[in-house]
């Protein structure tokens, strides 16, 4: 059973370790993947482990020189903060507890970038009620014009502006 969870932790701490950084091998984590794992994983309650917590024992934890932990490092920050996390009970108890709050679980992305729905920015945002010069930036489906919307783009055709006849000199001098 033993080999088992080790393996989900191990899985968990692989998935953190990988997360926002596309050159990481899921060997090592950072502190910041450190700190996610520790907020997404309800370690951090906000009384007995708090940030502060976190970031003490990871560097605590790391070599001197080095800004990331291996595993076996996680298993010993684990173990530090299992301590304080779980106060009643037994070092071993606190450890197995800690590790099923961790077990399977990934980064989450839930609540990373919210999109706001405030009549305020929906108002600002309908191009149906824009007037003048920005109207012209935008088709009648509010799908915007890009380059074309935005400059007035010469016309290097060689004619005057506004010339009716454009386009009709070699039709003249045969």
């Amino acid at each position: 059973a033993a080999a088992g969870e080790i393996s989900a932790l191990e899985e968990a701490f692989r998935k953190f370790a990988v997360h926002g950084d596309t050159r990481a091998t899921g060997k090592e984590m950072h502190g910041k993947n450190w700190s996610k794992l520790c907020k997404d994983c309800h370690i951090i309650d906000g009384k007995n482990v708090t940030t502060t917590d976190v970031d003490i024992v990871f560097s605590k934890i790391k070599g001197k020189s080095v800004r990331t932990i291996t595993f076996e490092q996680f298993k010993e920050a684990l173990q530090e903060l299992s301590k304080k996390r779980f106060k009643g009970k037994s070092d071993e108890e606190a450890l197995q507890e800690i590790y099923k709050l961790i077990e399977g679980k990934g980064p989450g992305l839930t609540g990373v970038t919210k999109t706001v729905a405030s009549p305020t920015v929906s108002r600002l945002t309908d191009t149906s009620k824009f007037t003048g010069s920005h109207k012209e930036r935008f088709d009648a489906s509010g799908k915007g014009k890009g380059r074309a919307g935005r400059e007035d783009l010469v016309d290097n055709s060689g004619y005057v502006s506004g010339y009716k006849h454009a386009g009709t000199y070699d039709h003249k001098v045969q």
